[in-house]
């Protein structure tokens, strides 16, 4: 069964056999979906088991929510709404719509409230808006998340970043009876070496911002603030180092690009080549010629 079905709106689209253009699942309580839908139906959510945060990236237009005081009409690409745990929700669909459906398991969102505002998270309550304009965040969906291909292992800590950035920003704009997070140092010197040795130890593996937070025992969201605040870098440029610099040192050492990619993380050849020529400046071939092992003359 995938991680993906947990989630109940999932299930229910999922089940209508409305397409999925892309979805993924980040762990720690997080998925994507970007659904194509075109339908002309009534829907209901009743009771979601997660929070979910909606965009509407295509058309939308034809599409309105019930509320207390009737209908309320979308105005198509654009626009956000939110849908909490538990809080069921009428829709009317009437045309084509593609959407970016961000979830959130609610443990998740608990934890990252407790730790972001330091306080019980039964007093924290996401709102249930729609519709609403967010041209910034908007703009980080597109760009940040869209934009990076879902697929490969070696965007899943990229992916989880932002998808922590974005449960950041939910809960600080999009939730009630907020307050200020207290200032929180970074990661310990021993903590720091505990990720970097787990990450040498890991490099031929897919690793999420969640496996890194696990290593040393906080939140993703934490951990990022936190491993920034203490090494000066986001988790996800740390990792891609050191993948780019242990296959310099297999390249150096004379093993071929193909086995390299494959034992520093990456999907393929040509990721590999594209990250390391922006890494080195050269590509993996070039930089073999250049430094690898030299044969001496007798």
């Amino acid at each position: 069964m995938s991680a993906l079905s947990r989630f109940t709106i999932r299930n229910y689209l999922h089940g209508r056999s409305v397409p999925a253009v892309a979805e993924v699942e980040l762990g720690a309580g997080l998925a994507m979906v970007i659904w194509d839908r075109d339908e002309r139906t009534c829907t209901t959510y009743e009771t979601p088991n997660h929070h979910t945060l909606s965009l509407y990236l295509e058309h939308g237009d034809k599409l309105r929510k019930r509320t207390a005081s009737g209908w309320q009409n979308s105005h198509g690409a654009g626009d956000f709404c939110l849908m909490p745990h538990n809080v069921s929700t009428e829709w009317d669909v009437q045309g084509p719509i593609r959407m970016f459906h961000f979830y959130i398991a609610p443990q998740t969102f608990d934890r990252a409230a407790h730790e972001i505002f330091d306080m019980d998270p039964d007093r924290v309550r996401l709102g249930h808006d729609a519709y609403f304009r967010n041209p910034r965040l908007e703009r980080q969906i597109r760009t940040c998340m869209i934009n990076l291909c879902w697929q490969p292992p070696e965007n899943r800590l990229a992916l989880g970043q932002q998808a922590q950035t974005l449960l950041h920003h939910v809960l600080k704009q999009c939730s009630t009876r907020l307050v200020n997070a207290p200032q929180r140092g970074g990661l310990s010197p021993a903590n720091l070496r505990r990720v970097d040795d787990y990450v040498r130890q890991a490099l031929d593996q897919p690793l999420g911002v969640e496996d890194l937070a696990a290593v040393v025992g906080v939140s993703p969201y934490h951990f990022i603030r936190s491993f920034r605040q203490s090494s000066g870098e986001t988790p996800h440029a740390f990792v891609l180092r050191r993948r780019l610099e242990h296959a310099a040192f297999l390249l150096k050492m004379g093993e071929p690009a193909s086995t390299v990619a494959h034992a520093c993380g990456f999907s393929s050849h040509s990721h590999l080549s594209a990250r390391f020529r922006q890494f080195m400046g050269v590509t993996p071939t070039e930089y073999a010629l250049w430094a690898g092992p030299r044969q001496i003359a007798q």
